[in-house]
C-alpha cells in the first residue's frame, strides 16, 4: 500500500461532493419538470374538455408518458445524490479518523455496557476504552449494519484463536487496498437507515419447520374455497341468482381467517418486521460476493453466501419481492380482499416455499455479514495507518508480550509517542514509576488496547510486536457506588479480588495467561496498609502465571526482596526548562529503565496557584523549578 490514507480521502470527498451537486441539481431540474407536465396535462384534460377536442387527450397521454419518465428520472438523481453525499460523508470521516477527531466520526450506536459472560468483562473494558465514545470501538466504528455492529463488538470482547487472528490477518491484509469495495458495503449498510435489528423473530421463523405446508388439508380448503368464491362472483356479476351460495362460501372464508389464518398473520409478522432491510442486505450480499478474493477466510465467506446457481443475494432479493403482497393487510380495504381471497394464507404458502428453500441459509448468512463488516472495519484501521504491523501469534515457551514502539491507538500519530515493551515472562512483572502526568497510565492502555487489536486479528500501534494468547484484566477507573453502599476502596478490593480470580482459573485450566495491568492500585487505605496490600495481590499475580504491569507513584513498593527479584523497573520522566514565559515543566514520556528519580506534585500545586508554606515555595523557587508563571508542556 503507497497511497496516501489523507490524500485519498480528501480526493474522494471532493470527488462525491461534487458527483452530490451535480445530481442534487438534476434532481431539482426534474422536480420543476414533473410541476410544469403535471400543469400541462390538467390544462391539456381541462382544454380537451372544455372544446370537445379529442385530440388533445391523446396529447395529454403522452404528457402523462413523459411525466412517468420525468418522475423515475427525478427519483433516480434523488437516489444518486444521497448515495454520492454518504459517499462524502463516509470519506470525510476517514479524514476525521486519521486526526482522531472523535467529534466528527459516528458515535457507536450500541450501549456501552458489555457482555458479562465475554473474556473481557465490563471494567476492563471501561478501563482500556474499548466501548462507547472516544473509544476502539469509536475508531472502528464503520459498519452500517445492526448485524455489523454486534460482530464488531464480539470481536473486541473476546479473543480469537491463533489460528483465526492470523486467518484474519490475511484477509485484512487483501481488503486494505481495496478502499471502493470496503465503502460500497459500507454504504449499502447506511442506506439502510436506523430500521435494523430485532432479526430474532425473522430467523426463528425462517429456521422453523413450515406450517401451513405441512398441513395439506388446511391449504388446499384454502385454495378451493377461494375458486370456489372466484366463481360464485363471476356468476352473480354475470346475472346469475347464486348470492345465497357466495354469502355462505364468505362466511365459511371468514372462519376459516379467524381460526387458521390467525396463526398465518403471525408467521407473516415475523416475516415483515424486517422486509425493509432486504433488498439492501441483497446489496451487500452481492457486493462480497462478486468480489474476487485469494486469502482463505474471504473464500470462506464467499462459499457461505452461495449455495450451488443459489446466491444469499439473490435469494433475499426474491424474498423482497414477495413483500408488497404481505404488505397489503394494511390496507383499509384488506377485510374484503381476505374474505373473497384468504389472502394470508395464499401469500403465507409462497413465503413457506421460500423458507424451505432457503430458510436454514439465514442465520448464516447474517453471521457471514457480520464478520465481512468486522473485518472491513479492521481493514480500514489497516488503510489508515500503514506503519502499523500484524502482531507475529506465539504458540508455546514462555508467556511473554514484547512490543518494539509501541504507542497508544487512540492518539493521533503526530502526537503518539512509542515505547520498548517487554511483559513477562510468568514470575516477573513490569514496575512502571513516574511523576503526575508522565504517562504511566496511557503506557499501560497502549499495552492492553493493542493486546486487544492484536487478539481481533488487526495491526497494532507498534512497529514489531510478539504475543501469545492472553486474557486481559486491569484495575484503573474504580469507582464508588453511592447507591449500593460500596466505598471506593471495597469497590477496588473487588475489582483486584476477580482479576486474582480470573488469574487462578487461568492458571487452573492451563488456558492462555493473565495479562494483568493495574494502576495506582488501593488508593483509598493508608500508605503502610496500602503497600502491604498491594505487595500480597502482586505475589498472589506472580505466583499463579500471570504476567502484568503495575504502575504507582509508590517508589517503595517494590523494595521487598521478594518483589525486587521479580520486578522490572521502569519509569517515564519530566524535565525542566527556561523560556521566555519563564520555567516550564516538559514530558517526552519516553520509557526509562530503573526507578523514577523525581515527584512533581508539589511543583503541580504551584502551577495550578494552590497555596503552599513559605518555605516550600521559596525551596522551589530556590530550585529553579518552578515559578507561578511556570507552564506545563507535552512533547510528542
Amino acid at each position: 500500500m503507497n497511497e496516501n490514507p489523507q490524500e485519498v480521502y480528501e480526493q474522494r470527498h471532493a470527488a462525491f461532493t461534487s458527483q452530490r451537486d451535480a445530481h442534487d441539481r438534476r434532481s431539482r431540474r426534474f422536480g420543476n419538470l414533473n410541476l410544469l407536465l403535471i400543469a400541462a396535462i390538467l390544462a391539456v384534460v381541462g382544454l380537451g374538455f372544455w372544446y370537445n377536442v379529442i385530440p388533445l387527450f391523446g396529447l395529454a397521454g403522452v404528457l402523462v408518458a413523459v411525466l412517468l419518465w420525468s418522475y423515475a428520472s427525478h427519483r433516480r438523481a434523488r437516489d444518486a445524490a444521497q448515495r454520492a453525499g454518504m459517499l462524502a460523508t463516509i470519506n470525510a470521516e476517514g479524514i476525521a479518523r486519521l486526526a482522531r477527531d472523535w467529534h466528527a466520526l459516528p458515535r457507536p450506536s450500541l450501549p456501552r455496557t458489555g457482555d458479562p459472560d465475554a473474556a473481557i468483562d465490563p471494567s476492563t473494558a471501561a478501563d482500556l476504552d474499548l466501548l462507547g465514545s472516544v473509544s476502539l470501538e469509536h475508531l472502528l466504528n464503520t459498519p452500517g449494519t445492526a448485524i455489523g455492529k454486534e460482530a464488531l463488538r464480539r470481536w473486541i470482547l473476546n479473543p480469537a484463536a491463533t489460528e483465526t487472528v492470523q486467518a484474519r490477518q490475511a484477509a485484512i491484509a487483501e481488503l486494505a487496498p481495496s478502499v471502493e469495495e470496503r465503502q460500497g458495503v459500507m454504504l449499502q449498510g447506511r442506506l439502510m437507515g436506523q430500521a435494523q435489528g430485532g432479526y430474532d423473530q425473522f430467523i426463528e421463523w425462517a429456521e422453523d419447520v413450515p406450517w401451513l405446508s405441512r398441513r395439506p388439508a388446511l391449504l388446499w380448503s384454502a385454495r378451493l374455497l377461494t375458486l370456489l368464491t372466484a366463481c360464485l362472483v363471476i356468476a352473480q356479476l354475470a346475472g346469475l341468482t347464486v348470492f345465497p351460495a357466495l354469502i355462505v362460501v364468505i362466511v365459511a372464508n371468514l372462519v376459516l381467517s379467524y381460526t387458521a389464518g390467525l396463526r398465518a398473520n403471525a408467521d407473516l409478522d415475523r416475516v415483515a418486521a424486517r422486509q425493509n432491510v432486504f433488498g439492501a442486505y441483497a446489496g451487500i450480499f452481492d457486493l462480497i460476493g462478486r468480489a474476487s478474493y485469494t486469502s482463505p477466510e474471504m473464500l470462506r465467506l464467499q462459499s457461505t453466501l452461495t449455495r450451488g446457481d443459489s446466491t444469499a443475494g439473490g435469494q433475499l432479493r426474491s424474498l423482497a419481492r414477495l413483500m408488497p403482497l404481505v404488505e397489503i393487510r394494511r390496507s383499509m380495504f384488506f377485510f374484503v380482499v381476505q374474505a373473497l381471497t384468504l389472502w394470508s394464507l395464499h401469500v403465507l404458502w409462497l413465503l413457506e416455499r421460500w423458507q424451505e428453500r432457503a430458510g436454514q441459509d439465514v442465520r448464516d448468512w447474517l453471521e457471514t455479514l457480520g464478520e465481512a463488516e468486522a473485518l472491513i472495519a479492521l481493514a480500514t484501521l489497516r488503510f489508515d495507518q500503514p506503519d502499523w504491523v500484524f502482531p507475529a501469534p506465539i504458540e508455546g515457551g514462555e508467556a511473554k508480550l514484547t512490543a518494539r514502539n509501541l504507542a497508544h491507538p487512540l492518539l493521533p500519530s503526530s502526537i503518539a509517542v512509542g515505547n520498548d515493551i517487554e511483559v513477562g515472562p510468568p514470575g516477573s512483572f513490569l514496575f512502571v514509576t513516574g511523576s503526575n502526568m508522565s504517562g504511566k497510565s496511557t503506557l499501560l492502555r497502549a499495552v492492553g488496547v493493542n493486546t486487544v487489536l492484536a487478539q481481533m486479528g488487526g495491526p497494532v500501534c507498534a512497529a514489531e510486536m510478539q504475543l501469545p494468547p492472553l486474557v486481559v484484566a486491569s484495575s484503573m477507573r474504580v469507582q464508588d457506588s453511592l447507591d449500593q453502599g460500596v466505598s471506593y476502596f471495597m469497590a477496588e478490593l473487588r475489582r483486584l479480588k476477580s482479576i486474582v480470580d480470573r488469574a487462578d482459573e487461568t492458571e487452573a485450566r492451563r488456558v492462555q495467561p493473565l495479562l494483568y495491568l493495574l494502576d495506582e492500585i488501593l488508593q483509598g487505605t493508608n500508605t503502610s496498609e496500602r503497600r502491604v496490600a498491594a505487595r500480597q495481590v502482586i505475589l498472589h499475580l506472580l505466583q499463579s502465571g500471570a504476567i502484568g504491569a503495575v504502575s504507582t507513584h509508590d517508589l517503595t513498593l517494590a523494595d521487598s526482596p521478594d518483589l525486587a527479584a521479580a520486578s522490572v523497573p521502569v519509569h517515564l520522566a519530566e524535565s525542566f526548562t527556561d523560556g521566555a514565559g519563564g520555567p516550564a515543566m516538559t514530558f517526552d514520556y519516553t520509557l526509562r529503565p530503573g526507578i523514577a528519580t523525581s515527584t512533581n506534585a508539589l511543583k503541580l500545586m504551584a502551577l495550578v496557584g494552590l497555596p503552599l508554606e513559605n518555605g516550600v515555595s521559596s525551596a522551589l523557587a530556590g530550585d529553579g523549578h518552578m515559578q507561578s508563571g511556570m507552564g506545563v508542556k507535552r512533547e510528542a
